[in-house]
């Protein structure tokens, strides 16, 4: 741009009517359990609509993960399937391909998370469904990616945990590899999926043209790893456990206080410095050994005992003021009772609620995601299996009679509410915001 350029004017967004971001993007989703359904939801609270496609046998598999359930809900399904509607289809008909033929027609994603080759052998692969609808974004989801020799291997959170490196790297420097304990690979793939849809769609927006995205697990998790992998990639030596120590930053970990344990983390000297004046021994900032990040790594054995004596002779909370009162990193170590408690998270609203048909009100975890301008809602519950099918169907332009035909004949599966689906999501209030 040049200087006496002006810069192009944007029409304000009128009050009162806020536009979702992906507000007008329909998304087709063949996904299940957990990085295609975290996918979806994330396109969903941006405003995308996502239809969710389920046999009509039992549907996604993490409807019966449980205890616990809200209803007969499980709380594992509930944590990644609002704002979605499900159709629930029999891909192995004909009359079902024809279904899924006509949602593509009218889809600008599809997502799916079948094995290398089985989306094709069902007629939904990426080829198949582009000469229906030739500018479409599909995504395909698997443990190992589509092409290589383990490709046709299944590809489960775990496995790709154990075979990236990331249990290698997790757990005491003396103990045995450990996961994670939450789906890592899963939701990053969740995440990267997201970014990857809607890339393409800005690709599609500017020139027309969709695309096919190739998503692995293992890859996934693999960048992920991020200064880790470097680490080795730059250093040559195959890191090792650490615990809760960090590899590259001294001292950076928990600490046993006089009552329990707590987390500090030390990220440059400056804050050295403060940490040893305020436990009363500023030389320590001094001593050649410990006076730079490479010197306390290179010492960290003769260092970290030092530290762990001196934080043994005060309290948790006793150190967490001080430390907090020099501006040093510091925090508790939390269980999920004390993080939905913690004032912090009640006033970043992370939690919202809302009312399914069955479960009644339950308690979700909110996007993070803050936008200023189009906040992100809640306005469907995640839905029951075949909830939307009818009304699905119908808005594809099958009659009622054809509708009661396919079902008969084990194509279709309608269930949940039969009534038309509020765009106000499950309360029948006014949508609610994750974000204001």
């Amino acid at each position: 741009m040049r200087m006496n350029d002006e810069a192009p004017k944007w029409a304000p967004i009128p009050p009162g009517d806020v536009a979702a971001p992906l507000a007008g993007v329909r998304v087709f989703d063949l996904s299940r359990v957990l990085a295609g359904p975290f996918c979806t939801m994330l396109l969903g609270d941006l405003g995308a609509e996502v239809i969710k496609v389920e046999t009509p046998r039992g549907g996604d598999e993490t409807r019966s993960w449980g205890p616990p359930f809200a209803g007969d809900v499980s709380a594992y399904y509930l944590c990644a399937n609002r704002n979605k509607r499900s159709i629930a289809v029999n891909l192995k008909s004909a009359e079902g391909l024809e279904v899924i033929r006509r949602l593509a027609a009218r889809s600008d994603v599809v997502i799916e998370n079948f094995r290398p080759g089985k989306a094709e052998e069902l007629g939904v692969g990426y080829a198949q469904l582009k000469k229906i609808r030739p500018d479409l974004v599909y995504c395909s989801i698997s443990g190992f990616g589509q092409t290589g020799p383990y490709r046709n291997l299944p590809g489960y959170d775990f496995i790709v945990q154990a075979m990236s490196g990331l249990m290698s790297i997790t757990g005491e420097a003396d103990g045995r590899p450990m996961k994670v304990g939450v789906a890592v690979a899963d939701v990053f793939t969740g995440l990267f999926a997201a970014l990857g849809i809607v890339s393409a769609l800005r690709v599609k927006e500017r020139t027309g043209v969709g695309q096919y995205i190739d998503l692995a697990l293992m890859d996934v998790q693999i960048a992920a790893m991020v200064n880790v992998a470097s680490n080795y990639l730059v250093g040559g030596n195959v890191p090792r456990r650490y615990g809760n120590q960090h590899p590259n930053i001294v001292p950076y970990q928990t600490f046993e206080a006089a009552d329990g344990e707590i987390a500090v983390a030390v990220g440059n000297d400056r804050q050295f410095r403060r940490l040893c004046e305020t436990m009363g021994v500023p030389e320590w900032a001094e001593d050649p050994r410990f006076a730079t990040n490479d010197r306390r790594v290179e010492n960290r054995d003769v260092l970290i005992p030092m530290l762990q004596e001196r934080f043994r002779t005060r309290t948790g909370r006793e150190w967490m003021t001080a430390l907090a009162e020099h501006e040093i990193p510091c925090g508790p170590i939390q269980t999920m009772d004390r993080v939905f408690a913690d004032p912090q998270v009640q006033a970043r609203e992370m939690v919202r609620r809302l009312v399914h048909p069955s479960a009644g009100e339950v308690p979700v975890v909110a996007n993070p995601l803050k936008l200023s301008e189009t906040p992100v809602q809640i306005r469907r519950h995640p839905p029951d299996l075949g909830e939307h099918t009818e009304e699905i169907l119908l808005e594809l332009g099958y009659t009622l009679e054809q509708i009661e035909a396919l079902e008969a004949g084990g194509s279709v599966r309608r269930g949940g509410s039969r009534g038309p689906a509020s765009g106000d999501g499950a309360s029948g209030e006014r949508p609610e915001s994750d974000s204001r």
